[in-house]
């Protein structure tokens, strides 16, 4: 199993928007092959801060099956518009 791990630094106010559009786009990363289970949770230092962890079978599940799907096309268009600066994303066995 492989654990993705983003920091999601959210534009300035808009985390309440960030978290309706994530509702959505949760239903697309998990419906994807090799999908286990993700968690986000909101920082309770910082505003407009979140973590994201996921669950995949493999690296290649999350780097190659979700990121150059058409799927990843939908879940970029719902979230990627929220994130300042972007998301660096490691992963961790």
């Amino acid at each position: 199993m492989i654990l993705e791990v983003a920091i999601l630094n959210i534009k300035e106010g808009l985390s309440q928007e960030f978290e309706q559009a994530f509702e959505g786009a949760q239903d697309i990363i998990s419906s994807m092959k090799g999908y286990i289970s993700h968690q986000l949770k909101k920082c309770v230092e910082e505003d407009d801060k979140y973590i994201l962890l996921v669950n995949w079978e493999t690296i290649e599940d999350h780097e190659i099956g979700f990121r150059q799907s058409e799927e990843y096309k939908q879940w970029k268009a719902l979230l990627h518009h929220f994130y300042e600066p972007f998301p660096t994303v490691e992963h961790y066995k």
